[in-house]
């Protein structure tokens, strides 16, 4: 090889002379050492400015604390959700932190947990969709039991769901959160800000690093770090101090954060503090109170931990530039769990999916109640709108800021793909009613029945308790809501449950009734599709 360079030629020449700092005839111009030396500062103030300007916008974005309960229904706390009804509210928790909370911000009486279990729900809020639209409409069951026909619908547990006694298969359901599916994180990091998830993960083995998480404790399922059957209380304390720490050190670093601490769940004396399970069980009155000392009791450990937060904003000087967001992924579960509502976790009716929203931040007038119906897909947007995000958001959002809400109109119309709420919940779970999908549009609130393949039509402005079924009256308005139902399910192709060929009515499971509960549900004079 000829390791020789050739000679440069007249054009080559000249760029040289001029990198030398010598004169350019062609161009009319001459730079002198001087000169040369005035522009690189003066370009190298320019770069430096524009990384502090972009560094000072930053740092000037709002925090964000979200919060995410396990199985927190509307009237798991002390906090009243609905101010026109007294009966929304705990008799038995006392949640002075979420009062205070409540207080300062807005309640959003109106507010749907995107399915009535957690994976769905989670899903739905780190990507603004929904669990039809993800294919993420169950959750696995791990050690609860395996995995029966129809794929990701469990055996265990309290599912009703039996391979030859179930007239209909449900469908196999993905419990991993596509990493190609944009987050909330992700949107937030490319905009400067730190992020982190500390708690309950629950969306499938990919570390959350994958999904624009700083910091976590990993792919967590129900048992936490430790993978144990009572994660609580050492957890919902461990994560709300590693919560502090990360808030604490990103404050010190002048950069805006997103934080969220998601709970794992706990009914039972060993999901609490020894003193506050005493607490609450000295102030149970009746048989009832009895069986809900235990969930009780854990909602007042979360309170506490709250409290440690909020607390913490104020120590840290920047609660008043921190948006702090509290729900929960589902109801509380049981049939009685939900005060007025009908039902609970693994159902469609209100006590299942009807669930807190308090949102207390930067423009937040203090004591709001907002009745405008929101669920979990709102979330993304609505973060995405107060960080002031410049970048375009994922063509299939489902939902819509409620940037106006939070900002003076309490009761303002969100602007989504599609006005009318759906929560798809093809399985067989707690509920003998078994697969059903539920579609909220003003007033009216109509449920799908996939087995029996009837519908139900309810009325939740004077009929919040799903008693009086209005699809036999009101046909044309029941029709029109089950139109919308499928084009929408057919739009996102949405997995739907379908005939069992091995079905055998002589082997139909028997629903396990719970002691005190409501009687079976009963359909008064459906209406048949």
């Amino acid at each position: 090889m000829n390791s020789r360079k050739k000679a440069p030629g007249r054009q080559a020449q000249g760029r040289l002379q001029a990198q030398k700092g010598g004169s350019s005839h062609r161009h009319g111009f001459h730079l002198g050492g001087d000169q040369a030396e005035a522009i690189r500062r003066a370009l190298v103030a320019l770069v430096l400015w524009l990384y502090s300007a972009l560094t000072v916008q930053a740092a000037d974005r709002p925090n964000f604390l979200v919060i995410l309960g396990e199985a927190q229904g509307w009237t798991s706390s002390s906090v009243q959700m609905d101010d026109t009804l007294p009966a929304s509210r705990s008799e038995l928790a006392r949640t002075p932190h979420l009062e205070k909370l409540a207080a300062e911000g807005m309640r959003f009486a109106d507010f749907y947990a995107a399915s009535p279990r957690c994976t769905p729900t989670r899903a739905a809020l780190f990507t603004g969709r929904s669990p039809a639209a993800l294919h993420m409409t169950f959750v696995g069951e791990g050690r609860k039991g395996g995995k029966g026909a129809g794929g990701g619908q469990g055996t265990g547990g309290e599912s009703t769901f039996s391979e030859t006694g179930s007239k209909l298969l449900p469908p196999d359901s993905s419990v991993e959160l596509p990493e190609s599916e944009t987050t909330i994180a992700e949107v937030l990091k490319r905009a400067g800000y730190a992020t982190a998830h500390f708690g309950k993960w629950h969306v499938g083995r990919s570390h959350p690093s994958k999904y624009g998480f700083d910091e976590s404790d990993g792919p967590t399922n129900n048992g936490g770090p430790e993978d144990v059957e009572n994660p609580n209380p050492k957890e919902a304390f461990g994560m709300t101090d590693r919560g502090i720490d990360f808030m604490t050190r990103q404050v010190r670093a002048g950069k805006s954060f997103y934080l969220q601490i998601s709970h794992y769940a706990g009914r039972g004396a060993l999901g609490a503090r020894p003193e506050t399970y005493a607490s609450v069980r000295q102030r149970a009155k009746n048989d009832r109170d009895v069986r809900q000392v235990g969930s009780a009791a854990v909602t007042e450990d979360m309170d506490a931990t709250i409290g440690m937060l909020l607390a913490k904003l104020d120590e840290l000087g920047i609660a008043n530039r921190t948006y702090v967001i509290y729900t929960s992924d589902h109801g509380a579960q049981g049939r009685n769990a939900n005060g007025p509502l009908k039902n609970g976790k693994g159902t469609v009716w209100e006590g299942g999916i009807r669930v807190p929203l308090m949102v207390r931040g930067p423009g937040i007038k203090a004591g709001a109640c907002s009745h405008t119906e929101a669920t979990t897909v709102d979330l993304f947007p609505t973060i995405a709108a107060l960080a002031r995000v410049t970048e375009t958001l994922p063509k299939d959002l489902e939902g819509g800021s409620l940037g106006a809400v939070l900002a003076g109109a309490p009761n303002a119309t969100v602007k989504r793909p599609r006005e009318e709420l759906v929560v798809h919940f093809p399985h067989y779970d707690k509920d003998e009613t078994g697969p059903a999908s539920a579609i909220l549009l003003g007033n009216l609130k109509l449920i799908h029945v996939y087995e029996a393949n009837i519908l139900l039509l309810f009325d939740l402005s004077k009929d919040l308790a799903e008693e009086h079924d209005l699809a036999g009256s009101m046909v044309t308005q029941a029709a029109a809501l089950d139109k919308r139902l499928t084009d929408y399910l057919t739009t996102v192709k949405a997995q739907m449950p379908v005939p069992n060929p091995s079905y055998d009515p002589s082997k139909a499971p028997p629903f396990q009734e719970r002691r005190g509960g409501r009687p079976r549900v009963q359909f008064p004079s459906p209406a048949p599709l």
